[in-house]
């Protein structure tokens, strides 16, 4: 179903652009089947768990972008739009769908709530220092605004969560979880849809950019899930290990579009439809990882 909703959004661009604005919704909607799934208190850090995630959430969001964009700086390359994109990416919180992510690939949905939430929210503190080496002038207000939405989103989700839980018992019997899976997926699918508009017409028109923009995507996205997942595999459980490579690789760059100039974003849109490919291929490269 990922693999079909890629598909769709670039061979059909038309239906992509259309799909759009339904990515809010569908994230709420991912959001909400995540939480009902492992109970909406999931998504509040343990007491022993928060260490290591405030850690993760520091070191990827804010320690490892700094890091790869002071030597792109130093090099001289941070005007290229590509190292934009690839401090930028580094710089986000774990997209929505890293729970539903998190469920196909075997790993621990409850780890990945927590990555998520404490992500998003320490986003405005750990973009600060990255948007400050970059060669842009975001708004940080724009930034702050965007960040509260996606809190509202969460909260929001959680409650409606909590609410049909208690409504309905049947939706938190472990018997269920197949079915909530199954709709994450379907939800995922539907989502990806509006981010590949620009994929098709590069195809057309632009076909040597798009594929060096997408070896490009590739090979970020690996630099960051198995680096996390090498760094973590000896140190966590397995399935936390996996959570984090995840969140790692999956990074919500369509954030920074409220916080960004449109002037600078938008030559940065085929590396956002390039960047899902490998993102949505995730559950198979995690469940190779841990069988490994």
């Amino acid at each position: 179903m990922l693999v079909a909703g890629l598909l769709v959004g670039i061979a059909l661009p038309q239906l992509a652009r259309v799909m759009a604005p339904a990515i809010v919704p569908f994230i709420a909607v991912m959001l909400c089947l995540a939480a009902l799934r492992e109970g909406p208190l999931a998504a509040m850090p343990r007491r022993d768990a928060l260490p290591r995630t405030l850690l993760a959430a520091v070191t990827l969001q804010c320690l490892l972008p700094l890091s790869v964009g002071g030597l792109l700086w130093a090099l001289g390359w941070m005007g290229h739009p590509l190292a934009v994109a690839a401090v930028l990416a580094m710089a986000a919180s774990p997209i929505t769908g890293s729970p539903g992510l998190a469920a196909m690939s075997g790993a621990d949905v409850g780890a990945s709530l927590r990555q998520l939430s404490l992500g998003t929210a320490l986003l405005p503190l750990t973009a600060a220092p990255v948007f400050a080496l970059l060669p842009i002038f975001p708004d940080p207000a724009a930034l702050l605004g965007a960040v509260g939405r996606l809190l509202v989103i969460v909260l929001l989700a959680g409650g409606l969560a909590a609410l049909l839980r208690r409504a309905v018992p049947r939706l938190a019997a472990p018997q269920t979880r197949p079915a909530l899976d199954g709709a994450m997926a379907l939800a995922m699918a539907l989502v990806v849809i509006g981010l590949m508009s620009e994929i098709g017409p590069g195809l057309i028109h632009t076909p040597g950019l798009l594929a060096r923009t997408f070896l490009f995507a590739v090979g970020l996205y690996l630099f960051q899930s198995l680096g996390a997942w090498l760094a973590t595999r000896r140190a966590l459980p397995a399935g936390e290990a996996a959570t984090t490579a995840i969140a790692a690789g999956n990074r919500n760059l369509a954030l920074f579009l409220t916080a960004v100039p449109p002037e600078v974003f938008a030559p940065l849109m085929v590396f956002v439809g390039c960047y899902q490919i490998p993102m949505y291929l995730t559950p198979f490269l995690v469940a190779r990882l841990t069988r490994g």
